[in-house]
């Protein structure tokens, strides 16, 4: 089952969709809203509307043309089920067109099923703001499961003539809606519906859930709100409400950690309600939560070439970027049981942080299953054993990510990327040695509808563990849309201390390569490669005779950190020190002296996870 049968456009993943009410933005008085004469005496729901309010908008045409100036896109929320009232603009063309007389000032029936209605909705109504620089609609629903036509539903209707009005000119075809049923996956992209604002409620958005279903109904939204139940059913495009959209409470760790899913999700769209508490922009919140908020912000626009090359495989190939982890271990109950992790791509996989923090540990602490394989956090660099289970425990600014051995993930190096850049001229290719790794970039000049028009310009990258090499290009196809030349920077995170790195290019050594050292790792940056070269790059001091080893963290390092952090006794800490220190005690025999200490599950846990991570340490 293909997941898309057409590409996305590299905008839905280069900007960060945001949701917001007019009244917010003007006003601080919660009483004010924004009224319009015409509309009260229509006695219209308020929720159809396609006229610009010249009171707020007196030049709809240039704030469009201002709002693409600066690389972003417009789609406003339409629910049609009022059809269209006698105040629209466009009243009396549509009603001419259907052959009636805008004299009589009666609304024009939603009526999906009927071509005439469709013909005036898409061609005069919608049509005129599209000229203004509409760029994409958000078909809401509220217009029910029925139409003039037997067995048809109305939001079917919507979702199929939306996406092929949008593919008009070789555009690439986008929608924005609600779940009709099975098989809405070929018009993408799609979202959940109304989310409620609490910690349970974020815990469910990555979970696998059940997915048979008939017709949409709010246990389906809840159903579909899932990561894994919409890939399940072949949507892989999915979206939900970050932060919740209505009641529960405020919470900045809560809405902090949704935040940071939403960088781990197919489409990352904030959202907010018609209430001016409930706002989702970073400055809202407490300086803890903005901060880690804004790396999260940043981080997805780091990651854009490597979901906008997973978004040419979905295309290709039918993955979908979000996949539960017992499509690739199905025999193995633990895949099952960890309902909340998943695939990120060919390259990585999530445990979402789903849990608020403990009061001891001051860190969120939650359930998973390593999949077989050695794998690597790729921000802290510690490294960990598969087919185990732990709980893995992260501080507010941090969140579990892991790569296996031989991944291969490119990033945007910039810690400020250009929000508008598709191919941009700086790429860094992060490695995890210890096997071998391959990964094609796909990059592309936005136009063709369909996977089959599309002009590709791919870079394979690939890495040989035997020789510890890292080989990237020579690109090839359409490269007049890549830059001409780029700046390669590869990082190999949590290499053995002992290695260097030495670059080629075209079997040539490079004069321009300069090494970098982290905590992490380290890193080799060549400039102005040309598009149509080689690039080596070479582990030169491997520390084992099968090629470059991952580094043997020492962590008691993380446990002094973690015991630094406990909110506990001051007496007891020294006693956990000297207990885990003894160091001529096998761990295992360390690990059971903890555990009869009585200390606080979730510290004993946490602890826990540092020192028996990686079996290659024993202390």
């Amino acid at each position: 089952m293909r997941t898309c049968p057409s590409v996305l456009p590299y905008w839905i993943w280069t900007g960060i969709g945001e949701s917001l009410w007019y009244n917010h933005l003007v006003t601080t008085d919660p009483s004010s809203r924004v009224a319009d004469e015409r509309v009260e005496k229509s006695g219209f729901s308020g929720w159809t509307g396609y006229s610009w309010d010249k009171g707020v908008f007196p030049d709809p045409k240039g704030f469009l043309k201002q709002m693409h100036d600066r690389g972003l896109k417009i789609c406003p929320n339409d629910h049609p089920a009022d059809g269209i009232a006698s105040f629209e603009d466009a009243y009396s063309e549509a009603c001419k067109a259907l052959g009636r007389d805008p004299k009589d000032g009666d609304p024009i029936a939603f009526t999906p099923a009927e071509k005439p209605f469709l013909d005036a909705y898409f061609d005069i109504i919608l049509r005129k703001l599209e000229d203004d620089g509409i760029d994409f609609w958000w078909v809401d629903w509220q217009q029910g499961p029925y139409s003039t036509m037997s067995g048809v539903d109305p939001l079917w209707v919507l979702n199929h003539y939306h996406f092929l009005n949008n593919k008009r000119d070789n555009k690439r075809p986008l929608t924005f809606s609600r779940f009709a049923g099975p098989g809405s996956h070929r018009y993408p992209v799609g979202f959940s519906g109304d989310s409620v604002v609490t910690w349970e409620s974020l815990d469910f958005q990555p979970e696998f859930t059940a997915s048979k279903c008939f017709r949409p109904s709010f246990l389906l939204m809840l159903i579909m709100s899932s990561h894994t139940a919409s890939s399940n059913i072949g949507y892989g495009w999915w979206s939900h409400d970050i932060g919740g959209h209505m009641q529960g409470y405020r919470d900045d760790e809560l809405a902090t950690r949704w935040v940071q899913l939403g960088v781990w999700s197919p489409i990352l769209r904030l959202h907010s309600s018609n209430n001016p508490w409930n706002a989702k922009e970073p400055w809202r919140f407490i300086a803890e939560a903005r901060n880690a908020m804004n790396d999260a912000l940043r981080l997805r626009h780091r990651l854009i070439p490597y979901i906008y090359s997973m978004n040419a495989v979905s295309a290709r190939e039918g993955e979908p970027l979000i996949q539960p982890l017992y499509w690739k271990y199905p025999q193995n109950g633990n895949s099952f049981a960890h309902k909340n992790t998943y695939f990120f791509g060919s390259q990585l996989f999530v445990v979402p942080m789903t849990k608020p923090r403990d009061k001891v540990t001051g860190r969120s602490g939650v359930e998973a299953w390593m999949p077989p394989g050695r794998h690597v956090d790729i921000f802290s660099g510690r490294v960990y054993d598969g087919d185990r289970k732990l709980k893995v425990f992260r501080q507010l600014d941090e969140y579990a990510v892991f790569a296996p051995e031989g991944a291969m993930i490119p990033f945007d190096p910039s810690e400020s990327p250009d929000a508008g850049t598709a191919s941009p001229k700086e790429l860094e290719i992060k490695v995890i040695v210890g096997a071998d790794g391959e990964f094609t970039l796909y990059e592309d000049n936005g136009k063709g509808a369909g996977v089959e028009s599309v002009e590709w310009a791919t870079t394979p990258l690939k890495y040989e563990q035997k020789t510890g090499a890292v080989t990237i290009g020579p690109a090839s196809g359409d490269l007049d849309c890549i830059p001409k030349e780029r700046d390669w920077t590869v990082t190999f995170v949590s290499l053995a201390e002992d290695a260097t790195l030495e670059a080629s290019l075209d079997d040539k050594s490079s004069t321009s390569a300069t090494n970098k050292k982290y905590k992490t790792g380290i890193s080799i940056t060549v400039t102005s490669v040309p598009a149509g070269a080689k690039l080596t790059v070479t582990i030169t001091s491997a520390s084992s005779k099968s090629g470059p080893t991952l580094r043997t963290r020492n962590a008691l390092d993380d446990v002094f950190t973690i015991l630094n952090d406990a909110q506990m006794s001051f007496d007891a800490k020294p006693g956990v020190w000297s207990t885990l220190n003894e160091r001529e005690k096998p761990l295992v025999v360390r690990l059971a002296s903890l555990r009869g200490m009585d200390l606080d599950a979730n510290l004993e846990a946490a602890l826990g996870e540092c020192l028996s991570g990686d079996s290659r340490w024993t202390g």
